[in-house]
């Protein structure tokens, strides 16, 4: 995965800032448009694991900060419920004249709720997902307790929200109650995925239900068991975004992937862990290193992505050679290791001082074969393409490529 950070502008002429979360892959399947929870930022960690688990499935992701929020500039206090929606749809714009027009959109909280809103305004859209979002807007008043009254006699009131200070005016909630959405979200002409937790305690479960009664099929329900509202597991984020993308693909019309060869292509991204993203072709892959050498344990290692690559190529070679022969080879398992040895130890190397690499490969055929049979596909394993790359000579070409530039 690589990221862009960006700005685009609002209707109001304020620039906000932006992540775009791009997949390891060259071209993404599709793009999404994230909104974040009410005083919250793209900064939010739910938000940056749900948008690396849709990079994983080869969507891209832009998150951005409404106005007032993050680092995105304007007054705060001059917002409410229809400018985050404003915020939405040039956002939406910005991606469709920059890159590609947004086909999902995610809200996490008063998030939720605005790109149900903002989805009749969104053409492009096909699927929106809510998460922990309220059926009514106006539910976001609960978290202004006491300065309500001080807000409708005095005009505004500071309330402090997870140890943040922000100023509330009365049109605020003015428009909130304005805000009907049961016939937006009967409308809705998109495909909807409705997650929540049970447990949420600050926006109960009986709002997803509303939202998922007052829908159009097709419409999904996924609970998120014991989540807190603001997905602090980051385990619960990402599986939001593991099943997100799987939905997804149902209803999203997809970008082409013929420009992405299946073969001959790898990328790889590595960013502050050791752990690695890899778009081998069309397929999303991870790299790690073991935790006890500083990594997350979250994939094979590097080594082992070389195993496999051997091992595969040994039981594809040796099923082609069979097939071709007519032999009863039912399958081939391969189990290989690698390790360091001292050259001195490898009777049949070259090198002669220092250290060499030793691949252990065993294999264990299956089938009714013959002694020669079984023999012969021994020497064929050797042949394997894999087996013979690594036994000649290697000529690695490096260059630099010019980092992104940052879009305006």
């Amino acid at each position: 995965m690589s990221f862009e950070k960006v700005r685009f502008t609002n209707q109001r002429g304020d620039q906000l800032a932006a992540r775009l979360d791009r997949p390891t892959a060259e071209q993404p399947d599709a793009y999404a448009l994230f909104a974040h929870c009410f005083t919250c930022s793209k900064d939010l960690k739910a938000v940056g694991a749900v948008s690396r688990a849709l990079n994983r499935q080869n969507i891209a992701v832009l998150r951005f900060d409404f106005t007032g929020l993050g680092e995105s500039e304007g007054d705060f206090s001059d917002t409410n419920f229809s400018s985050n929606v404003d915020d939405l749809v040039a956002a939406a714009d910005f991606l469709d004249e920059h890159y590609d027009a947004p086909r999902i959109l995610i809200g996490h909280s008063l998030g939720g709720a605005a790109v149900l809103k903002a989805a009749h305004r969104i053409p492009t859209s096909e699927a929106v997902a809510t998460v922990e979002a309220p059926y009514d807007p106006e539910h976001v008043t609960r978290l202004l307790d006491d300065a309500i009254e001080d807000i409708k006699s005095s005009g505004e009131a500071r309330i402090t929200l997870a140890g943040r200070s922000f100023t509330i005016r009365k049109q605020f909630l003015e428009d909130l109650a304005a805000t009907r959405m049961e016939e937006t979200i009967r409308t809705l002409e998109q495909a909807l995925l409705v997650f929540h937790s049970p447990v949420d305690q600050t926006v109960g479960v009986e709002n997803a239900a509303r939202i998922f009664e007052a829908a159009k099929h097709p419409k999904s329900f996924v609970s998120l068991d014991d989540a807190d509202h603001l997905l602090s597991d980051t385990t619960d984020a990402e599986y939001v975004g593991l099943v997100l993308g799987a939905w997804a693909r149902k209803y999203v019309a997809l970008n082409s992937s013929d420009e992405r060869s299946s073969e001959g292509q790898v990328v790889t991204h590595t960013e502050e862990t050791y752990r690695t993203e890899i778009a081998a072709g069309r397929h999303p892959l991870v790299a790690d290193e073991p935790e006890e050498v500083g990594g997350t344990d979250a994939g094979p290692t590097p080594y082992d992505y070389l195993l496999a690559a051997l091992g595969s190529c040994t039981g594809m070679t040796l099923r082609m050679y069979a097939d071709r022969k007519d032999w009863p080879l039912d399958g081939a398992t391969v189990r290989l290791s690698h390790e360091t040895v001292h050259a001195q130890d490898c009777d049949h190397c070259d090198t002669s001082e220092g250290k060499v690499d030793r691949i252990v490969r065993d294999i264990e055929l299956t089938g009714d074969l013959s002694t020669e049979q079984r023999e012969r596909l021994l020497e064929i394993a050797n042949k394997c393409p894999v087996h013979r790359t690594l036994h000649s000579e290697i000529d690695v070409q490096s260059s630099l490529r010019a980092a992104t530039v940052e879009a305006g």
